[in-house]
């Protein structure tokens, strides 16, 4: 009987031995980091979910208002040759297309892409659109005064509305985006005539999408283009306001995915390929319609009543590449439209 448990015991003592010397799992096994761009009120419950369901645990880094959109992609810049972020949930498609640039993007296509339209999507698998906004129209109806409700972009500077409507700072955030939209589909020279317009048309410039909101609430202007999340806190508050999702009968609306990336040679590359499944799952973006107003991309997904489906609105077709590009491109011109020198910040 000493032999069996001599042997038992040696067996016990092997194992811990074995486990002490080796290197293991490391301080990252059971883990994923994240950093996104999504409001943090947003995010962080969609990856407390992940974490139910997976065990594995997302330390996640958030952007501040101050850094909206460009303080963790410019951290994810800084960290290019030793990264230590594994994922991006990007607030929008056109700031991965920096990384993707600098080649710190590992195509992945996840789990759930192939239901996904093509065009919020990218065919090589380095970023997948999921939860999307996009631009409206929110109008104070108690200061139409009998005029016809505005029903594109362009009433903005339709001179009935002189002094009248709202836009938040084209230099910043997803009206940056939305004016590289527009250049890249009417063209260089109708956009630029239709910003200047915008000016002798008194149109008033917000400091956010959000300032907007409060102006069109405030009833200090009768309409604003802002963001679908920002417009439904309006309505969700009970302000006398509609929103509208502008030019349906023409260039059609900018929808903006939330989208995910992959960052090559993040340290739990595994853990990252399970969450960016989950952040595309039909769950999630129910979760976000709920909580964000934001649309689903997957057909068939539950939404609130005053959520739009993205099938229900005509979107702007553009390339979101090439809206990166465009971007980039006009910052100078967008500069000295806001009265800035183009040269300096």
């Amino acid at each position: 009987m000493a032999r069996p448990r001599l042997a038992t015991a040696l067996a016990i003592l092997l194992t811990i031995l074995v486990g002490a010397c080796s290197d293991g799992p490391g301080p990252s096994a059971g883990e994923v980091v994240a950093y996104t761009s999504v409001d943090q009120v947003y995010a962080e419950p969609v990856f407390r979910r992940f974490e139910e369901k997976t065990g594995i645990r997302v330390r996640a880094a958030f952007d501040t208002e101050e850094t909206k959109s460009t303080g963790m992609l410019n951290r994810l810049i800084a960290e290019g040759n030793n990264p230590r972020a594994d994922l991006f949930w990007s607030g929008d498609p056109v700031r991965p297309f920096v990384l993707i640039g600098r080649g710190l993007v590992a195509p992945y296509a996840p789990a759930n892409a192939a239901a996904i339209p093509a065009t919020f999507r990218d065919a090589q698998g380095r970023w997948t659109g999921t939860a999307a906004r996009a631009r409206a129209l929110l109008i104070n109806r108690e200061r139409l005064r009998g005029h016809p409700m505005p029903t594109s972009v362009r009433d903005l500077a339709d001179p009935q509305w002189k002094g009248e409507a709202a836009i938040a700072n084209p230099l910043y955030g997803t009206t940056t985006m939305h004016a590289a939209a527009l250049f890249a589909t009417l063209g260089e020279d109708e956009a630029s005539r239709f910003f200047e317009a915008l000016k002798a048309n008194d149109v008033r410039i917000a400091g956010s999408n959000g300032e907007v909101r409060r102006l069109v609430v405030a009833g200090e202007v009768t309409f604003g283009l802002t963001d679908t999340d920002d417009a439904y806190e309006a309505v969700k508050d009970g302000a006398p306001v509609a929103i509208v999702y502008p030019d349906r009968q023409g260039m059609g609306t900018l929808v903006m995915p939330t989208s995910v990336v992959l960052i090559r040679g993040g340290p739990n590359p595994e853990a990252a390929r399970q969450l960016a499944d989950f952040l595309v799952s039909p769950d999630a973006e129910r979760m976000m319609a709920e909580s964000a107003a934001h649309m689903p991309l997957h057909p068939g997904v539950t939404v609130p009543a005053n959520v739009e489906r993205v099938e229900n609105i005509k979107a702007m077709q553009v390339d979101y590449g090439e809206v990166a590009d465009t971007m980039n491109r006009i910052q100078p011109w967008l500069r000295q439209w806001v009265g800035l020198p183009a040269g300096r910040q």
